[in-house]
């Protein structure tokens, strides 16, 4: 099956070769939030490593026939956040870190690439796989100076008006400043959208419906609102952004328009480098090319006319390919079942309910079966004492969970983590951004223009070039 996909691949990039250039009719625009070379690198080497091989195994994205590298400052840092860097890829125009789809004045509104799209008559989606009001989607529609005006942000969503919107939830539905406002889920009721809760209720609603705001399940939502969960913690109902991704096309290829633009970003990436999580960040980028895949199979049937590019607004964590040596053992990686984030979790909820029986060797067992510690990882007797220390301290309440941006960990869930990593071969400069390097990978109408070293501002123009926009 692997080796039909990468032949799949391989035909796109000949046949894109082969034709003449045309108009980007369709447009995919791929954001891995956080996602530098060495994240698609490093899952590459990941997947030659789970073969018994040295080398890499390509992602399907990363077989496009044009590269790039793209440089992120923002206008008042270099290292620049998800909202500046969101917005120089959606508007093309550096602004301030934390201020979304607008200028550095903080004040002067700025249009996005979509809405040149909209304004050209194409339909328009945004899509995610965390809250759809978060800074990247958000920058495509939303003109706030904080990133953290979610509420604002929801309400720039309506007003922008585009067909399909999907993520996980809005953040803040209720305006905690003004009692008595409608909800933005009433809100956008009023303003046309249909409001689908997971792919099955999409596929029951879709025909009817004129604009979508595709959600996952309440009960998905009443456990964790601010993104669908990760692919490596992911259950047999949750939606992914594969599933995302087709309801996308299908919906936005039903409307009466001529071609369609659509931003459907990888969000977690980002998350599980600021945990230091390789693990979990290889199964996101994995993630982020099984949807992209959903777009390629588009390409097929609409090859001169459609075109598809992948990119990052910044680069998260600094991770290295290497630990002190010239050895990497990324199968290694393979065994552990959880992300660090859903590990903590399952061990604090077990503290709770085991009591007494939360011993050494209880938690021994967890982390064998969750990390393959001992089983499938051979630990020595320091390694096995870092572990055991853990779990004591966690015991006797000393150690206090550790917070990164968006993610939590007890003591034990984190001394895992590091000692997966350490295993492994791979370090981390940081749990922040940096200022590295991230790729661009294009095919399709207009591929050609996104090659060489390029400023992230330049990539939404050169859409909008390859599209015919007026931008």
């Amino acid at each position: 099956m692997k080796k039909r996909i990468l032949s799949i691949c391989a035909v796109l990039c000949m046949a894109l070769v082969a034709m003449a250039e045309g108009k980007a009719k369709y447009v995919f625009y791929f954001i891995g939030d956080g996602m530098g070379v060495n994240q698609v690198n490093g899952t590459e080497t990941y997947l030659a490593a789970l073969e018994g091989r040295i080398g890499t195994s390509p992602l399907c994205f990363a077989q496009f026939p044009y590269a790039g590298l793209v440089t992120t400052f923002s206008a008042s840092n270099g290292i620049t956040d998800s909202a500046a860097g969101g917005t120089a890829l959606a508007t093309g125009h550096k602004t301030k870190n934390g201020a979304l789809g607008v200028k550095a004045d903080l004040t002067t509104p700025v249009r996005s690439v979509a809405a040149a799209a909209q304004a050209d008559g194409k339909a328009v989606g945004i899509a995610t796989s965390v809250s759809i009001d978060h800074a990247t989607p958000a920058s495509f529609y939303a003109h706030v100076k904080d990133r953290g005006m979610y509420h604002q942000i929801g309400k720039d969503l309506i007003t922008a008006g585009f067909d399909f919107y999907a993520g996980s939830d809005f953040l803040e539905p209720e305006n905690r400043e003004l009692s008595g406002e409608q909800t933005l889920y009433e809100q956008c009721e009023k303003a046309g959208y249909t409001i689908a809760r997971g792919y099955a209720d999409y596929q029951q609603k879709e025909e009817k419906a004129d604009k979508m705001l595709l959600l996952q399940t309440e009960a998905a939502s009443q456990k964790d609102r601010t993104s669908i969960p990760y692919a490596i913690d992911r259950q047999k109902d949750d939606l992914t952004l594969r599933d995302i991704t087709r309801a996308a096309i299908d919906f936005l290829s039903q409307k009466d328009k001529d071609g369609f633009f659509l931003m459907v970003e990888g969000g977690k990436i980002d998350w599980g480098c600021h945990s230091n999580d390789a693990a979990t960040v290889f199964q996101e980028v994995i993630d982020l090319d099984e949807a992209v895949k959903v777009a390629c199979e588009f390409y097929r049937q609409h090859p001169e006319e459609t075109l598809i590019l992948i990119t990052a607004d910044h680069e998260t964590g600094g991770i290295a390919l290497g630990a002190g040596s010239t050895e990497l053992h990324f199968d290694l990686l393979k065994n552990q079942r959880q992300s660090a984030e859903a590990f903590s979790r399952i061990i604090a909820a077990q503290h709770q309910i085991e009591g007494d029986r939360f011993t050494w060797d209880f938690v021994r067992q967890q982390l064998k079966e969750h990390f393959g510690f001992w089983s499938q990882i051979p630990l020595d007797e320091k390694d096995t004492a870092r572990l055991k220390k853990a779990y004591e301290e966690f015991c006797e309440g000393v150690a206090k969970d550790t917070r990164t941006l968006y993610a939590s960990e007890n003591v034990i869930a984190g001394t895992a983590r590091k000692l997966m990593a350490r295993k492994a071969m791979v370090s981390w400069q940081s749990n922040e951004h940096s200022n590295g390097y991230v790729p661009v990978f294009a095919i399709g109408a207009g591929a050609e223009k996104f090659t060489g070293r390029i400023d992230n501002t330049e990539i939404p123009r050169k859409i909008a070039e390859a599209a015919g926009y007026d931008f």
